[in-house]
């Protein structure tokens, strides 16, 4: 071969590449990326390292098969073992996302479910799909219901700590993800009415089943308590010393036991409101569980769901309730992450696990 002719290749074969180079994998074009890299892993060695030092007990494979869970997203040295615990019970190929809308007051978000438009989502160095059942719900529902809204997917941290446990299930996981914003009952009732219709049309269409094939995931922390490093805010009602804290956790726990446990119905989950959301203003706390408006709607969701699908109502069972104060924390600085707040007497917050069939 002449020189020529090695010149000429090698044009082509840099020509070649750099067209290669110009068509990224569709997914890649839109994708969200993390949002908390201190609290969640950013790389899959982290992770790993995350799900080594868990509790042995916390890794314990759950037999049963949920149709819904509430699950934390605070940070992994505090919960993680509880995010093992509860999501072991998802087997579900398509996961329906219920997030916390933490900063929805930035773009004066309320009385919408807001849906992103991003193709995946980035899980550690890796991606999880999402499911093109997102864009047939956005098919069929009101356009007065809900927004498209990236900027606050891409800014809300509660969902995507929870994708890499996800995909540890099952490696073809893909996601629907949606957050409440602030909302009031009368319309998380609604929304969740219409929404169930259109999933369960979707799943009698295409042959799923509830809890096998698709399954609702609920993001909430529970209680934020304590006096300091809320913003000025003083949370802590009961004080701060090991009474206190001990009466917060007990009324979380009568919370659970009264809405969340037991015979779903829409009784209960308007309980649940009323404990965390003011009578008289919507948009404020009365308890404060981040979950709020993620946790009613979701159970609205899941159990009218459950009630197309099988005629019944779902049963709940707590997996687990833990605070990160006083608490057993998983040592992460060593694997360069760390804490994203405190977690002393004067600031925690606390987690639970909820389990649904």
């Amino acid at each position: 071969m002449t020189r020529i002719s090695l010149f000429k290749l090698f044009v082509l074969s840099i020509l070649v590449f750099s067209c290669n180079q110009s068509k990224p994998d569709k997914l890649s074009l839109n994708q969200r990326t993390l949002i908390d890299t201190i609290g969640f892993s950013q790389y899959q060695w982290q992770f790993d390292s995350i799900i080594s030092r868990i509790n042995p007990k916390d890794k314990l494979k759950e037999i049963a098969t949920y149709k819904a869970v509430i699950c934390p997203h605070d940070d992994y040295a505090y919960a993680a073992g509880l995010y093992a615990k509860t999501l072991s019970g998802i087997k579900a190929k398509t996961i329906v996302l219920v997030g916390v809308a933490h900063k929805a007051r930035n773009f004066n978000l309320e009385n919408k479910l807001v849906f992103g438009s991003f193709d995946s989502w980035k899980c550690n160095e890796n991606q999880i799909k999402v499911s093109s059942i997102r864009d047939e719900i956005l098919e069929k529902l009101p356009n007065d219901i809900y927004v498209v809204h990236d900027s606050m997917m891409q800014m809300e941290h509660s969902l995507e700590a929870i994708n890499p446990f996800l995909q540890k299930n099952n490696t073809h996981t893909e996601i629907i993800p949606i957050l409440i914003p602030y909302t009031t009952f009368k319309n998380m009732d609604k929304y969740s009415d219409i929404l169930a219709d259109t999933l369960h049309a979707i799943i009698r269409a295409k042959k799923l089943n509830y809890g096998k094939d698709i399954a609702v995931v609920i993001s909430n922390d529970a209680i934020h308590y304590g006096n300091t490093g809320w913003g000025g805010a003083n949370l802590a009602p009961f004080g701060i010393d090991s009474i206190g804290n001990k009466l917060a956790k007990e009324k979380d726990l009568k919370i659970i036991n009264q809405c969340l446990e037991g015979e779903i119905n829409y009784s209960k989950i308007k309980i649940f409101n009323a404990f965390t959301v003011k009578e008289n203003d919507f948009k404020a706390y009365q308890w404060t569980w981040c979950g709020r408006y993620s946790v009613p709607f979701g159970l609205l969701l899941a159990n009218k769901l459950n009630v197309l699908e099988n005629k019944i109502p779902l049963i709940g069972k707590m997996i687990d309730y833990r605070s990160s104060f006083p608490g057993k924390h998983i040592r992460v600085e060593d694997i360069g992450m760390g804490h994203t707040a405190p977690a002393v007497n004067s600031h925690w917050v606390a987690y639970v696990g909820v389990g649904y069939q």
